[in-house]
């Protein structure tokens, strides 16, 4: 594959205030670089990021997806995928950059740009790239606690979007199969409404639930990168401390971020390669 014949990859994710999330970010685009064989893989953010001071990223300033676009459009180039770091159909992915291509478009005309896959095809049942990654994460966990059979539990941030709260029960239902073992799944938060309510359950209720919020359980992580939510002193580990500190009989061990596997990139580098057979 040569690189220069290739469209320029910009690997996007929704952005974050925490430098660590951008580190993740790069690192991923840098493992899906080396997997496409030197294809251009630009790591950018739909917001946020860009208010993160450069001297914790390296000094190199985080890039916002549209002003990367245009300036990319200024210095003469013009054949883009843009690459979803969602799990789902997300509405920054279904709504928000179609919108902002739409704008993009009547700026610069004749701008072509290609929209790839999110990372989780809940009709493609024989697909297990992500659930893999859970499946070996609870292992670890489990194995690293000295635990045998441990409950488990995948959960994902909660999201307004039916379609992202599919990809995490489809997600469940293939880690069941995994594992060979009752999964629940569950959500980090949900909004009030009752027309959320597919959100439900929510970890913090999970884990203090009289049936599952007792004995040994591993946290899956369905969470790409470390932030304000997953990771070292994030919400879902504020979650758990609460959990047991409530209930002295429960143990919760965490998994590993799907981010941090290596065979993410397969997946992505997929999903990008799907737009070059047209």
């Amino acid at each position: 594959m040569k690189a220069h014949r290739q469209p320029i990859c910009f690997l996007f994710d929704n952005g974050s205030l925490r430098a660590a999330s951008v580190l993740s970010l790069r690192r991923i685009a840098n493992c899906l670089r080396a997997r496409l064989d030197g294809v251009d893989v630009r790591a950018v953010s739909l917001l946020h990021s860009s208010v993160i001071d450069a001297a914790e990223l390296g000094g190199e300033p985080a890039e916002l997806l549209e002003p990367a676009l245009a300036t990319a459009w200024a210095r003469g180039e013009n054949d883009f995928v843009l690459l979803p770091l969602f799990f789902g159909p997300s509405a920054a992915v279904t709504d928000y950059v179609p919108e902002r291509l739409q704008v993009l478009r009547q700026k610069f005309p004749g701008l072509r740009v290609r929209v790839a896959r999110w990372l989780v095809d809940v009709n493609a049942a024989d697909d297990m790239n992500i659930a893999n990654i859970l499946a070996d994460g609870v292992r670890r966990a489990a194995a690293d606690a000295g635990w045998s059979r441990p409950k488990v539990a995948l959960v994902d941030h909660g999201s307004p979007q039916r379609g992202v709260a599919a990809v995490r029960n489809f997600l469940g239902g293939q880690l069941r199969r995994q594992l060979g073992r009752e999964v629940a799944v569950a959500s980090m938060e949900r909004r009030p409404e009752p027309e959320f309510a597919f959100t439900e359950p929510l970890l913090a209720g999970l884990l203090r639930n009289h049936d599952f919020g007792q004995g040994e359980v591993v946290v899956a992580l369905q969470f790409l990168s470390p932030g304000r939510h997953a990771g070292p002193g994030g919400n879902i580990a504020e979650i758990c401390a609460e959990a047991m500190r409530a209930q002295p009989g429960l143990r919760v061990v965490i998994t590993g971020l799907v981010g941090e596997d290596k065979r993410l990139a397969d997946v992505l580098a997929e999903r990008y390669l799907e737009n070059l057979k047209d």
